[in-house]
């Protein structure tokens, strides 16, 4: 739910900008159906931003959490091919930094800190706080947000530039409840404003 808070962004702020890619938006094999409407939000926002990272799901072909090997998705993101690609509705050029996430193909990979040196880089570059929009809310958006509070981070989520699958009705509401919980802040992209 959107806050009236106004966020300055500052040096020390980031933008994650969690798994924008083809395979999870409309036509894709794993889509969310009201994910194209992530990018104006995100694509308004970027400039704010000194530090601007996209994560995108690099997985190979054999990843144990397709159908294929027992697990619960379909093909998707598979690296190097259309649908891991980010969406041509990205402004792209915005974007300092590309996180590849759930190259093991043993585990999730939800999460743009697992398995990455995401931490690292954040840290490298003096980040304090991070802001996370993307897709999808209820799995890459919340465990990415999760792991970024585990690792130190003030964590703020843009609630209109996120879209979540709601595979079980709930999941969305479940997750944003669990950030809430774990003191993740939320925002609408109306309230960043440029540091003074």
């Amino acid at each position: 739910m959107p806050e009236s808070v106004t966020y300055r962004i500052e040096p020390t702020d980031a933008l994650i900008v969690v798994d924008p890619q083809n395979d999870f938006l409309p036509g894709g094999s794993l889509a969310v159906p009201d994910g194209n409407r992530i990018f104006e939000p995100i694509n308004r926002i970027m400039a704010l931003f000194a530090y601007v990272l996209a994560s995108r799901d690099w997985h190979p072909r054999n990843h144990r959490y397709f159908q294929a090997y027992g697990g619960p998705w379909p093909y998707h993101c598979v690296a190097g091919t259309y649908g891991a690609r980010f969406s041509p509705l990205l402004a792209a050029d915005g974007v300092d930094e590309v996180v590849s996430k759930g190259t093991d193909p043993a585990t999730d990979g939800y999460s743009a800190f697992a398995g990455t040196a995401l931490a690292e880089r954040l840290h490298a570059h003096g980040v304090r706080r991070i802001f996370v929009a993307g897709i999808a809310t209820d799995y890459c958006v919340k465990c990415t947000t999760l792991d970024a509070r585990d690792a130190g981070f003030e964590a703020v989520v843009i609630s209109d530039a996120v879209a979540g699958i709601d595979v079980e009705p709930g999941d969305v509401d479940r997750a944003l409840d669990a950030m809430r919980a774990r003191g993740v802040a939320f925002a609408d992209s109306h309230s960043l404003r440029a540091s003074a």
